[in-house]
């Protein structure tokens, strides 16, 4: 099945082409850089060795940052290419990055484009994050013999079970790494019965990240502007949430009549959609988007930008985390707690799991069922201050317990690239391909190894939201 896949999709290409461009014209995809996503370079190839970056969007992206520094500031430090599928995450990365390292969007998986990506940057070592898997890039990459690792892996109960029934598919693109860093022991106990070679649980890479950025004229302009108000934030929320925020506003409202409920879509183009759910003759709304700012009268203040989810979490105590209520898996609750926010959530939770265990068991996350809960749940910490500061420290303490893992992780990065990059700069030997080179032979004789069109997450979920526009600059 999976020879199949590789010639598969080099049929698909013209599709694929046509459906960029149908993407181009909605503004999914960048203009001016739409051939990257064919495998066209935007840049030249750095000299010297290169380490490549793969993150799925926002959430995954951001994580990596740590470790990009990590890479660049090591003596005789290489470049990193690091590539991201999302106009969103191209944006916020080109403003993160330090130096030596570099964005590229990553091509469309049909089997000439990535190799043309991969005849053009020539990696040393790849590095992998969290939970999408593309046939060919995969298999490809490891056709060359470019070391790759897979970082911050995640499989749920379901995918697992899902690749246990599809061994063709699963067990390949796993081998090819010769490194799995799991973000949990369980995650780890499945990739190692998939046939992970060598699998390791540094734990999950979100909890090193710094804290969201702000501008700080921003918040001192927003705190201006809702004094004294209650509020909460409901974030990176998904289509029906926030009709459920809509209606516990309104049950929060008949005790706090000041109350301020500032809504955080994940995808900020969303926001004349949520305002058109929202909308009612007894809420008045403001919307970023439009310049807007709170004013004394209004209820719901829908903040669809981005990159600015930094601002709110510092502005409210209390934050409900979306997609948990939508059965979307959830979304990252580190990055509010780290902001001492105390954290509200729906039962789907499966994306982060252990954290969401770990702030419940500390005090500092409280479960909801629905928009009645909800509101239950915001009263009660608006109401005392004291289970306000109780919750914000707790969820704080579980937020900063884990800023260790990636020293942990780096344990195992650093002689796994020290090995990659030796080996890279050896002269290639006489007996086999040159590095750089690969055809449809060389792909074919790798056991199992080809590739192909579609994705093949090894996860599934929002937290690897692989959507053109995944998130606010949250994940």
């Amino acid at each position: 099945m999976m020879g199949l896949y590789r010639p598969l999709s080099a049929a698909l290409t013209p599709w694929a082409r046509h459906v960029l461009r149908r993407r181009e014209r909605r503004g999914k995809e960048e203009a001016e850089r739409l051939t990257e996503r064919m495998g066209q370079p935007g840049r030249p190839r750095p000299d010297g060795p290169l380490v490549w970056i793969h993150a799925a969007s926002v959430g995954e992206a951001l994580s990596t940052l740590p470790v990009i520094e990590r890479i660049a500031s090591r003596d005789k430090a290489p470049h990193v290419l690091v590539t991201t599928g999302t106009v969103t995450s191209a944006r916020l990365m080109a403003d993160r990055l330090p130096d030596r390292a570099f964005h590229q969007y990553v091509p469309v998986d049909c089997a000439p484009w990535v190799t043309a990506f991969l005849d053009h940057w020539r990696p040393d070592a790849a590095l992998w994050t969290e939970s999408e898997l593309w046939p060919n890039l995969v298999t490809q990459t490891a056709a060359r013999d470019i070391p790759m690792a897979l970082i911050n892996a995640r499989l749920s109960r379901r995918s697992f079970r899902r690749w246990r029934r599809l061994p063709w598919l699963g067990k390949p693109l796993v081998r090819a790494f010769r490194l799995i860093a799991a973000e949990s022991a369980a995650s780890a106990e499945r990739y190692a019965k998939l046939g992970g070679r060598e699998v390791i649980a540094p734990g999950n890479i979100k909890h090193a990240a710094a804290p969201l950025p702000v501008d700080d004229m921003e918040l001192v302009g927003m705190r201006s502007a809702v004094g004294g108000r209650p509020l909460w934030v409901a974030a990176s929320t998904h289509p029906g949430e926030e009709k459920l925020v809509a209606d516990a506003h309104r049950i929060i409202r008949r005790r706090h009549q000041q109350l301020l409920t500032i809504i955080v879509p994940r995808h900020p183009e969303r926001g004349a959609a949520v305002a058109a759910d929202v909308a009612a003759d007894d809420i008045t709304l403001a919307q970023r988007s439009k310049t807007q700012m709170p004013g004394t009268t209004t209820g719901i203040y829908i903040a669809d930008t981005l990159g600015e989810l930094g601002l709110f979490y510092r502005l409210a105590e209390i934050v409900f985390v979306g997609g948990t209520l939508a059965a979307k898996g959830g979304q990252n609750p580190i990055e509010p707690a780290m902001l001492d926010s105390a954290i509200l959530h729906g039962p789907s939770v499966e994306n982060f799991a252990d954290i969401f265990d770990a702030l419940a068991t500390a005090g500092g996350s409280f479960p909801v069922a629905d928009a009645p809960g909800l509101a239950a749940a915001v009263m009660r910490l608006l109401d005392s201050r004291d289970a306000l500061n109780l919750a914000t420290a707790a969820a704080r303490t579980v937020a900063d317990g884990e800023r260790h893992v990636i020293d942990r992780l780096m344990d195992h990065l650093h002689p796994f690239l020290d090995e990659a990059l030796v080996a890279a700069s050896r002269p290639p030997r006489s007996d086999g391909p040159a590095s750089g080179q690969t055809t449809g032979q060389t792909t074919g004789q790798t056991s199992g190894q080809t590739s192909g069109a579609p994705a093949v997450p090894a996860d599934s979920g929002p937290a690897n939201d692989t959507s053109p526009e995944a998130g606010n600059a949250g994940t």
